[in-house]
C-alpha cells in the first residue's frame, strides 16, 4: 500500500497493484543513478551506491520470490528467463559495488554500466508487450500480487537496515571462476 497525504495534511493508504509498485520502484532507483552521475564527493557517492545496491536487492528479491513465480506461465517463457539473467547480471555489479570501493578502478563505470542494464530490463518489463503488459492481459490478479510485494517489501526493507545487504545469490548462472587480469 502506498502512503499518500490528502489536502486537510492526513495521510491514506491506496493499494497498489503490482504493476504500480514495481514501477515506483524503478523510477525511485533511476532517481538514485542520476543522483550518483550528478554527485563528484567521495562519501556521497559511497552512500548513494549503497542506497542503490539496497533498493535493487530488495527489488530483485520480490520480483523473484513473488511476482515472477505468479506471472511464470502467463508471460512469454523466453522473456521470463531473459528477466531471470537480467537480474543476475545485476547481481554481479551489485556484488562488485558492495565489495569495492567508490575510490577503486572501474567502481563509476560499474554504477553507470548497472544503471544501463537496469534501463534496459526495465524496458523489458514496463514496455509494450512487456511482462506488467503480458501478465495483465493474462488476468493475474495485480492487485493481491501488490499486496504481497509491499509486504514483503516492508520486510525486507526492515531485515536489511538491521543486517546489511545480503551477498547477492545468482538463479541462471553458475558461478564459473574468472580469472582477474591487471586494470588496463
Amino acid at each position: 500500500m502506498a502512503t499518500r497525504t490528502t489536502k486537510n495534511g492526513s495521510s491514506t493508504k491506496d493499494n497498489m497493484d503490482a504493476a504500480a509498485l514495481l514501477k515506483a520502484d524503478h523510477r525511485a532507483v533511476e532517481e538514485l543513478f542520476e543522483k550518483y552521475e550528478a554527485t563528484r564527493g567521495s562519501a556521497t557517492k559511497a552512500k548513494l551506491a549503497q542506497q542503490i545496491c539496497l533498493e535493487l536487492t530488495i527489488h530483485a528479491t520480490i520480483e523473484e520470490e513473488i511476482f515472477y513465480p505468479a506471472v511464470r506461465g502467463e508471460v512469454d517463457d523466453d522473456m521470463m528467463d531473459e528477466a531471470y539473467v537480467e537480474h543476475d547480471g545485476a547481481k554481479v555489479l551489485i556484488a562488485e559495488l558492495m565489495e569495492g570501493d567508490v575510490g577503486d578502478d572501474f567502481y563509476d563505470a560499474k554504477v553507470k554500466v548497472l544503471s544501463e542494464e537496469i534501463r534496459h530490463h526495465v524496458k523489458e518489463e514496463e514496455g509494450r508487450g512487456g511482462i506488467f503488459a503480458q501478465a495483465r492481459k493474462a488476468g493475474v490478479d495485480m492487485a493481491a500480487l501488490g499486496e504481497q510485494l509491499s509486504a514483503r517489501k516492508a520486510e525486507l526493507k526492515k531485515m536489511f537496515r538491521q543486517t546489511g545487504i545480503p551477498r547477492p545469490e545468482t538463479r541462471s548462472m553458475k558461478g564459473v571462476p574468472l580469472t582477474v587480469g591487471q586494470p588496463v
